[in-house]
Protein backbone atom coordinates (compact mmCIF):
# COMPACT_ATOMS: atom_id res chain seq x y z
CA UNK A 1 0.00 0.00 0.00
CA UNK A 2 2.90 2.30 0.77
CA UNK A 3 6.40 2.08 -0.93
CA UNK A 4 9.14 3.93 -0.30
CA UNK A 5 12.27 3.02 -2.99
CA UNK A 6 15.72 4.94 -2.21
CA UNK A 7 14.35 7.58 -0.67
CA UNK A 8 16.74 10.62 -0.03
CA UNK A 9 15.89 13.87 1.22
CA UNK A 10 18.19 17.11 1.51
CA UNK A 11 18.16 20.76 2.75
CA UNK A 12 21.11 22.74 1.29
CA UNK A 13 24.29 20.71 2.39
CA UNK A 14 22.26 18.47 4.93
CA UNK A 15 21.15 14.73 3.79
CA UNK A 16 17.99 14.10 6.14
CA UNK A 17 17.63 11.14 4.39
CA UNK A 18 19.54 8.97 2.48
CA UNK A 19 18.93 5.47 0.44
CA UNK A 20 15.50 4.51 2.44
CA UNK A 21 13.73 1.22 1.52
CA UNK A 22 10.60 0.53 2.99
CA UNK A 23 7.10 -1.14 2.20
CA UNK A 24 4.17 -1.12 3.99
CA UNK A 25 1.74 -4.06 3.32
CA UNK A 26 -2.12 -4.02 3.77
CA UNK A 27 -3.28 -5.59 7.65
CA UNK A 28 0.28 -4.22 9.23
CA UNK A 29 1.31 -1.48 11.50
CA UNK A 30 5.10 -0.66 10.70
CA UNK A 31 6.76 1.23 13.33
CA UNK A 32 9.73 3.99 12.52
CA UNK A 33 12.23 3.93 15.26
CA UNK A 34 15.04 5.61 16.25
CA UNK A 35 16.83 8.64 18.09
CA UNK A 36 15.81 12.26 18.06
CA UNK A 37 16.80 13.75 14.28
CA UNK A 38 17.01 10.32 12.34
CA UNK A 39 14.37 11.48 10.39
CA UNK A 40 11.08 9.80 11.07
CA UNK A 41 9.18 13.05 10.70
CA UNK A 42 10.51 13.86 7.48
CA UNK A 43 10.28 10.04 6.42
CA UNK A 44 6.26 10.44 7.17
CA UNK A 45 6.56 13.99 5.48
CA UNK A 46 7.48 12.85 2.11
CA UNK A 47 4.87 10.09 2.35
CA UNK A 48 2.01 12.33 2.79
CA UNK A 49 3.22 15.07 0.16
CA UNK A 50 4.32 17.36 2.60
CA UNK A 51 8.21 16.93 1.80
CA UNK A 52 9.37 16.85 -1.25
CA UNK A 53 12.06 14.04 -2.42
CA UNK A 54 15.27 14.66 -3.85
CA UNK A 55 15.90 11.67 -4.98
CA UNK A 56 14.04 8.08 -5.06
CA UNK A 57 9.99 7.80 -5.36
CA UNK A 58 7.44 7.48 -2.95
CA UNK A 59 3.87 5.92 -4.16
CA UNK A 60 0.70 5.06 -2.13
CA UNK A 61 -1.54 2.89 -3.74
CA UNK A 62 0.76 2.10 -6.58
CA UNK A 63 0.82 6.07 -7.26
CA UNK A 64 3.76 8.31 -6.97
CA UNK A 65 2.48 10.47 -4.26
CA UNK A 66 4.22 13.50 -6.54
CA UNK A 67 1.88 12.79 -9.22
CA UNK A 68 -1.76 12.42 -6.82
CA UNK A 69 -3.99 15.86 -5.68
CA UNK A 70 -3.76 16.98 -1.94
CA UNK A 71 -7.15 15.39 -2.57
CA UNK A 72 -6.83 11.99 -3.76
CA UNK A 73 -4.00 11.71 -1.40
CA UNK A 74 -6.24 12.54 1.58
CA UNK A 75 -8.50 9.88 0.49
CA UNK A 76 -5.31 7.57 0.59
CA UNK A 77 -3.95 8.30 3.34
CA UNK A 78 -4.85 10.49 6.60
CA UNK A 79 -1.75 11.76 9.07
CA UNK A 80 -2.09 12.19 12.79
CA UNK A 81 0.78 14.36 13.22
CA UNK A 82 2.83 15.01 17.04
CA UNK A 83 1.54 18.67 17.14
CA UNK A 84 -1.48 18.86 17.75
CA UNK A 85 -2.52 22.44 18.88
CA UNK A 86 -5.16 23.84 16.60
CA UNK A 87 -5.48 27.66 15.79
CA UNK A 88 -9.36 27.43 16.09
CA UNK A 89 -12.19 27.25 18.68
CA UNK A 90 -14.41 24.77 16.85
CA UNK A 91 -16.09 22.09 19.13
CA UNK A 92 -14.99 18.88 19.00
CA UNK A 93 -17.44 17.26 16.97
CA UNK A 94 -16.82 19.52 14.36
CA UNK A 95 -12.91 19.28 14.25
CA UNK A 96 -13.64 15.27 13.91
CA UNK A 97 -15.81 16.09 11.21
CA UNK A 98 -13.17 17.94 9.30
CA UNK A 99 -11.90 13.98 7.94
CA UNK A 100 -14.82 14.19 5.53
CA UNK A 101 -13.62 16.82 3.42
CA UNK A 102 -11.74 15.22 1.12
CA UNK A 103 -15.10 14.27 0.02
CA UNK A 104 -17.03 16.98 -0.17
CA UNK A 105 -16.77 19.94 -2.32
CA UNK A 106 -16.63 23.76 -0.77
CA UNK A 107 -20.07 24.17 -0.42
CA UNK A 108 -21.66 20.62 -0.55
CA UNK A 109 -23.83 20.08 2.68
CA UNK A 110 -23.27 17.17 4.83
CA UNK A 111 -24.60 13.96 4.30
CA UNK A 112 -25.47 11.07 6.40
CA UNK A 113 -22.69 8.98 5.37
CA UNK A 114 -20.76 12.05 6.68
CA UNK A 115 -22.25 12.14 10.29
CA UNK A 116 -22.22 8.14 10.62
CA UNK A 117 -18.52 8.08 9.97
CA UNK A 118 -17.96 11.09 12.23
CA UNK A 119 -20.19 9.58 15.14
CA UNK A 120 -18.62 5.71 14.80
CA UNK A 121 -15.03 7.65 14.84
CA UNK A 122 -16.12 9.63 17.72
CA UNK A 123 -17.13 6.49 19.78
CA UNK A 124 -14.16 4.02 18.74
CA UNK A 125 -11.79 6.71 20.53
CA UNK A 126 -13.77 7.60 23.30
CA UNK A 127 -14.53 11.37 22.12
CA UNK A 128 -18.13 11.38 21.92
CA UNK A 129 -18.73 12.04 25.72
CA UNK A 130 -16.87 15.71 25.12
CA UNK A 131 -18.27 15.95 21.60
CA UNK A 132 -19.42 19.41 22.03
CA UNK A 133 -16.93 20.80 23.97
CA UNK A 134 -14.54 22.97 22.13
CA UNK A 135 -11.04 22.11 20.81
CA UNK A 136 -9.11 24.55 23.04
CA UNK A 137 -11.27 23.61 26.48
CA UNK A 138 -9.70 20.10 26.04
CA UNK A 139 -6.57 18.51 27.75
CA UNK A 140 -3.13 17.66 25.64
CA UNK A 141 -4.31 14.18 25.65
CA UNK A 142 -8.18 14.23 25.05
CA UNK A 143 -6.74 16.57 21.71
CA UNK A 144 -4.43 13.92 20.58
CA UNK A 145 -7.25 11.48 20.55
CA UNK A 146 -9.82 14.15 18.96
CA UNK A 147 -7.18 14.44 16.05
CA UNK A 148 -6.99 10.69 15.60
CA UNK A 149 -10.73 10.27 15.34
CA UNK A 150 -10.42 13.09 12.87
CA UNK A 151 -8.03 10.59 11.15
CA UNK A 152 -10.01 7.83 10.96
CA UNK A 153 -13.68 9.83 9.88
CA UNK A 154 -11.51 10.35 6.94
CA UNK A 155 -11.59 6.67 6.29
CA UNK A 156 -8.39 6.38 4.27
CA UNK A 157 -6.75 3.16 3.09
CA UNK A 158 -3.27 3.92 5.29
CA UNK A 159 -2.44 6.35 8.27
CA UNK A 160 0.71 8.08 9.12
CA UNK A 161 0.75 8.42 13.25
CA UNK A 162 4.05 11.06 14.14
CA UNK A 163 4.62 9.92 17.91
CA UNK A 164 0.71 9.52 18.23
CA UNK A 165 1.16 8.20 21.94
CA UNK A 166 3.55 11.02 23.15
CA UNK A 167 0.69 12.67 24.86
CA UNK A 168 -1.34 9.89 26.26
CA UNK A 169 -1.13 8.11 29.99
CA UNK A 170 -0.59 4.79 30.36
CA UNK A 171 -4.03 2.97 29.41
CA UNK A 172 -5.08 5.61 26.24
CA UNK A 173 -1.87 4.59 25.29
CA UNK A 174 -3.10 1.07 24.68
CA UNK A 175 -6.14 2.01 24.02
CA UNK A 176 -5.00 4.31 20.77
CA UNK A 177 -2.40 1.75 19.85
CA UNK A 178 -5.37 -1.18 19.87
CA UNK A 179 -7.39 0.98 17.30
CA UNK A 180 -4.73 1.08 15.33
CA UNK A 181 -4.24 -2.78 15.23
CA UNK A 182 -8.12 -2.74 14.96
CA UNK A 183 -7.74 -0.64 12.44
CA UNK A 184 -5.44 -2.28 10.14
CA UNK A 185 -6.76 -5.63 10.38
CA UNK A 186 -9.61 -4.56 8.10
CA UNK A 187 -6.89 -4.35 5.35
CA UNK A 188 -5.85 -1.30 5.38
CA UNK A 189 -1.86 -0.41 6.79
CA UNK A 190 -0.19 2.47 8.92
CA UNK A 191 3.08 3.61 9.50
CA UNK A 192 4.13 4.97 12.59
CA UNK A 193 6.61 6.98 14.40
CA UNK A 194 6.77 6.06 18.02
CA UNK A 195 9.53 7.31 20.91
CA UNK A 196 8.74 4.09 23.09
CA UNK A 197 10.62 0.89 21.73
CA UNK A 198 9.21 -1.59 23.74
CA UNK A 199 5.74 -0.23 23.55
CA UNK A 200 6.70 -0.28 19.55
CA UNK A 201 7.96 -3.78 19.54
CA UNK A 202 4.45 -4.80 21.16
CA UNK A 203 2.13 -3.32 18.70
CA UNK A 204 3.93 -3.56 15.60
CA UNK A 205 4.37 -6.20 13.13
CA UNK A 206 7.72 -4.90 11.49
CA UNK A 207 10.22 -2.01 12.91
CA UNK A 208 12.57 0.28 10.62
CA UNK A 209 15.80 1.46 12.87
CA UNK A 210 16.50 4.88 11.27
CA UNK A 211 20.01 6.44 12.13
CA UNK A 212 21.44 9.54 10.63
CA UNK A 213 18.78 9.43 8.11
CA UNK A 214 19.81 5.94 6.80
CA UNK A 215 17.82 2.87 7.56
CA UNK A 216 20.17 0.79 10.23
CA UNK A 217 17.83 -2.31 10.76
CA UNK A 218 14.61 -3.25 9.29
CA UNK A 219 12.40 -6.53 10.27
CA UNK A 220 10.77 -8.26 13.28
CA UNK A 221 11.09 -6.19 16.20
CA UNK A 222 13.06 -9.09 17.34
CA UNK A 223 15.12 -8.47 14.66
CA UNK A 224 15.39 -4.98 14.74
CA UNK A 225 15.98 -4.32 18.46
CA UNK A 226 19.18 -6.27 19.61
CA UNK A 227 20.84 -4.75 21.92
CA UNK A 228 23.87 -4.18 19.30
CA UNK A 229 21.84 -2.37 17.10
CA UNK A 230 20.07 -0.47 19.84
CA UNK A 231 23.44 0.93 21.24
CA UNK A 232 24.39 1.62 17.72
CA UNK A 233 21.53 3.55 17.18
CA UNK A 234 20.92 5.69 20.40
CA UNK A 235 24.97 5.73 21.50
CA UNK A 236 23.63 4.60 25.00
CA UNK A 237 23.99 1.01 26.90
CA UNK A 238 20.99 -1.16 26.70
CA UNK A 239 19.40 -4.62 28.41
CA UNK A 240 16.85 -5.96 25.86
CA UNK A 241 15.20 -8.60 27.21
CA UNK A 242 11.45 -10.43 26.99
CA UNK A 243 8.54 -8.99 28.45
CA UNK A 244 7.07 -11.58 30.92
CA UNK A 245 3.41 -11.05 29.93
CA UNK A 246 3.43 -10.11 25.95
CA UNK A 247 6.49 -12.12 25.11
CA UNK A 248 8.06 -9.08 22.85
CA UNK A 249 11.39 -7.08 23.64
CA UNK A 250 11.71 -5.26 25.93
CA UNK A 251 14.01 -2.24 26.19
CA UNK A 252 15.99 -0.76 29.60
CA UNK A 253 18.55 1.80 29.05
CA UNK A 254 21.31 1.48 31.55
CA UNK A 255 23.35 3.60 34.20
CA UNK A 256 25.91 5.57 32.15
CA UNK A 257 29.35 4.21 34.38
CA UNK A 258 30.13 7.96 34.35
CA UNK A 259 27.71 9.68 36.18
CA UNK A 260 25.28 6.43 36.79
CA UNK A 261 22.17 8.10 35.34
CA UNK A 262 19.29 6.31 33.82
CA UNK A 263 18.67 7.34 30.37
CA UNK A 264 15.09 6.70 29.56
CA UNK A 265 15.17 5.84 25.55
CA UNK A 266 12.24 8.48 25.73
CA UNK A 267 13.58 10.92 22.69
CA UNK A 268 11.37 12.71 20.92
CA UNK A 269 12.36 13.04 16.94
CA UNK A 270 11.62 16.98 16.54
Amino acid sequence: MIEVRDLGVSYGEVNALSGVDLAVEPGEVVGLVGPNGAGKTTLLGAVNGLVTPTTGTVAVGGDDVTELSARALARRVATVPQQTDLSFSFPVREVVAMGRTPYRSRFERVTDEDRDHTRRAMERTDVARFADRRIDEVSGGERQRVVFARALCQNPDGLLLDEPTASLDINHQVRLLSLLRAFVAEGRAALCAIHDLSLAARFCDRLVLLAGGTVLASGSPEAVLTESNVERAFDTRVAVTRHPVTGTPDVTALADAADRRLDALTVDDR
